[in-house]
Formats: C-alpha cells, structure tokens, sequence
C-alpha cells in the first residue's frame, strides 16, 4: 500500500513505521486501508488498537482505493494513545485528494462521566451463538456504567441494513470500477473470491445506483432520531471468532458476520475505534468499538482509552502491561480557548455535538462564583438555560471545555440570542469565557437558581 504523499514528506514532520516513544519503549503503528471493516476487524484478533478515522481526514493519495467514496486510512497501534498521537500526526487536508475534509484533532483528555453511550438492544445483539463474546461485551457495558455512563439501548435494525448496502449494493460496482481493466483483461489475476465479489458489479446499473443512494439516505434519516439520544456507540468489534478452515469452507460467509458491527460505519460517516477490553472466559481477545459522528473521533477515542485501562490487558500478544497514563492537558494549549457551558452544549445533553464536532474536548466539571442565577429560557426544543450575573446569587454548576480558535469563532456566530458569549467568574476565582443571557431575555423565564444547575432542573421536570 503507498502511504498518503503527506505522510511521505519529512518536511511536515510525518513518521511511519517504529517510532521511539521514550527509554525502553518502543512505539509502533502501521497504516491500512478501511473500507469495511479492515482497520478493526484485525484488530479484535490481535488484541490490539485500531483507529478509523472520520473519512477525509488522512490524506489518500497515492493509496489504491477499494471504494473510494468510503476509503480512509486506519490505524494499528498497541495503545490507545498511540494511536492518537500517530492520527494527530497524519491528519491533515490535502487538496490533492478531492475526498480530503478538514477534521480537527484535538489532544486525547479524560472525558467526562456522564456521556450517552447507544449499545444494540437484546433484540438486535447479535453473537451467533457465541456465548462468551457475549459475557464479554455484557461485561464491558458493565465497566461504562461503573464508570459513570448511562446505556441506551436502541433497535439496531437500520444500522444492519446499510451494512448490508456494502456488499449487495452499487458499492459493489464502485469496487469494480477500480479494477475493471485487470478484472476484463486478466480476471485470473484475482483471487476467486474477490472475482466472485466484485464480478457482481456488471449486473448493477446506473439506475441502481441512484436506487442505492436513496435506499442508503433513507436509513441514515432512519437513525437520526437514535443519534441524537447518544454521544457515542459501543458495539462489539467482531460478533464472534472464525477459523482459517471455516473460511477455507466458506470465504464469504463467515466474513460477512465478522462485519456485522463494522460494515455499515463507513456509509453512514462515522468513526471508530476497535479496544482490547480483556480477555474472553476462553482466554480469546475481546475487543469493542466506539463509534462517534463525523469529526468527533475525540469522544470516540477517549472513551477507548477508559474501557483499554479498567481491562488492564497485555499488549498484543506479548506479556507487557500498558504503560502508565499521560498526564491528560489540564487547561487550554496554545491555539485554544476555554469555555464555560451551563446547559444543553454539556456532554450527555443535546447540543453537545456542537463542540465535539469543532474540536472541543472537555476539561472539567466546576461551579460559578456565588454570583449568579439561572433561568430556564421559553421556547425549544431543545430546552436552554440562561445564566446571568447577579446579586443575591448562587454557584452554578458547569462544564469547562477547551475549544480551538476556528471552532471558536464558527461556534459563537451560531449563538442565538439572547445567549451571548461573556466572562465568568469560577469558585476558584479564575475567570473564562462562558454563556450569558441578556437580561432583556430573563423576562417571562422561570428562575431556577434553587436547582445549582441545568442537569439537577432537568432531573426534576
């Protein structure tokens, strides 16, 4: 596979290959395609980490697609944080490459202990039998509420049928479009099952590939209502194991249900990312993946992080632990803000997207000055609050963010008024931009100060 041409050049700073990441240790990632399930599936038998970024956000020039309106590059690592740092390295717009998107990657931080995490219902998981991939993912379901996560179950079902797009759709014809001239002038030169796969394509026509796209628009419409009740999916990375000599039996049908949580990720933009969550009762690998919108591989990656540490796995297939935690950025870094948010823009609450998607990565969890009062604002959905300065006041609870200065600048022109961006005082007495409501806009709102915050009021409605 030919790496991205910016990944190639030394002038911006790229690595490929063994990276040394500090005294005894060494580093390592590799770069794969991913259409499918390419960049996760391996790594569910290999216990190991492996990223899909949002489409677009890696460079492919020079990679030879397999669908190239779904391609992206994914990433191996043995850690988490590996993985990132090695993202955060290649990421980057090209305009060589039409597909190429503009995605910030902000630093990996803790997230915080109230996200929404959509898991498959009982009716829809599915395991093929596999008793023990599902006392493993019932066990990592577990660790997300232990640690402070609140599970939601949804009905999967329009989630398998766009995977089911990928290989009994025009997305097939896409494959051929690739290979067409070595697919006529030499098919031999395929592997059998690939021919077989890909052969299917000739039989589909135009027609059928704008039947395709409204098929694929209307289940992504589908799920809207389902994602927005969640900040993040967790599915199982694989369904179950397969053997070398089930697959020398049946090539297509076993690789079909090791896609059965993957193959539908990249029609319907999302990113990913495969974890080791411990070992299986039977000493196999488990392995999840959490899966987050387009650009939000942030929420995605550091809820990984979570569930690879509470597992305490070895790395790969050696004996070694993973290393201790980087210290996460504390504040703000050079190029960022820091924002106070009072409502519904805090994680697990429906506007948070709004900063995930712009690069925002949470900070901490903190309170006002003794300062202010807080009013639940008419109009919605959604629900807002409006804080504003006053005396007698109170301390409000909030969330700190930290927000890149061009996601900053995008997201305060969508304010609508009567909120506006000002200063907030913090109990600690430092000081942050943060949401404020016009006074004029208190008039008619009900006063719920009593509550010390959004989330206690929406508690009690």
């Amino acid at each position: 596979m030919s790496l991205p041409r910016h990944a190639q050049s030394p002038s911006r700073g790229q690595s490929n290959g063994p990276v040394l990441g500090g005294k005894d240790r060494i580093v390592t990632f590799a770069l794969g395609t991913d259409t499918a399930g390419s960049g996760r599936v391996p790594a569910a038998l290999n216990n190991i980490v492996g990223l899909k970024p949002t489409l677009g956000a890696i460079s492919s020039t020079g990679v030879v697609p397999a669908c190239r309106t779904l391609d992206t590059i994914s990433i191996f690592a043995s850690t988490v944080s590996d993985a990132w740092a090695a993202y955060q390295v290649a990421a980057g717009y090209d305009d060589a490459d039409s597909f190429s998107r503009r995605i910030a990657v902000p630093s990996l931080t803790t997230p915080p202990r109230s996200l929404r995490v959509g898991v498959p219902d009982a009716a829809t998981r599915e395991f093929f039998g596999d008793r023990d991939q599902a006392a493993s993912f019932d066990a990592v379901l577990k660790r997300l509420s232990d640690l402070g996560a609140t599970i939601i179950e949804l009905d999967f079902t329009p989630f398998f049928e766009v995977a089911k797009m990928l290989y009994e759709g025009a997305w097939v014809a896409e494959r051929l479009s690739v290979v067409e001239d070595l697919f006529r002038r030499d098919p031999e030169a395929l592997h059998p099952v690939t021919r077989q796969i890909i052969g299917g394509g000739e039989s589909l026509s135009a027609v059928d590939a704008f039947r395709g796209i409204y098929r694929l628009t209307d289940l992504k419409r589908r799920t809207e209502p389902l994602l927005e009740q969640i900040d993040a999916l967790c599915v199982p990375t694989i369904p179950t194991f397969y053997s070398v000599a089930d697959l020398d039996a049946d090539p297509i049908g076993p690789n079909s249900r090791l896609g059965t949580y993957t193959n539908f990720v990249n029609l319907m933009d999302l990113c990913g990312i495969a974890v080791p969550s411990g070992p299986r009762p039977d000493g196999r690998p488990g392995s999840v993946t959490l899966l987050a919108r387009a650009g939000e591989d942030v929420v995605a990656a550091a809820l990984a992080e979570e569930i690879h540490r509470s597992a305490d796995p070895c790395l790969g297939a050696t004996t070694h632990r993973l290393p201790p935690a980087t210290p996460s950025v504390a504040g703000p870094v050079p190029g960022e803000f820091a924002l106070a948010v009072v409502g519904a823009h805090m994680s697990g609450l429906p506007l948070n997207h709004e900063l995930t998607s712009r690069g925002g990565r949470f900070l901490s969890a903190a309170e006002t000055s003794g300062s202010y009062r807080l009013y639940a604002l008419a109009g919605g959905p959604p629900q807002r609050p409006g804080m504003l300065r006053s005396e007698p006041g109170a301390a409000i609870s909030l969330e700190v963010w930290a927000m890149p200065a061009k996601g900053f600048a995008d997201f305060v022109s969508s304010i609508p008024s009567p909120l506006s961006i000002g200063t907030i005082e913090l109990s600690d007495g430092k000081k942050v931009k943060g949401f404020l409501v016009e006074a004029a806009g208190t008039e008619g709102a009900t006063d719920i100060t009593s509550f010390g915050g959004w989330r206690s009021y929406l508690e009690s409605v």
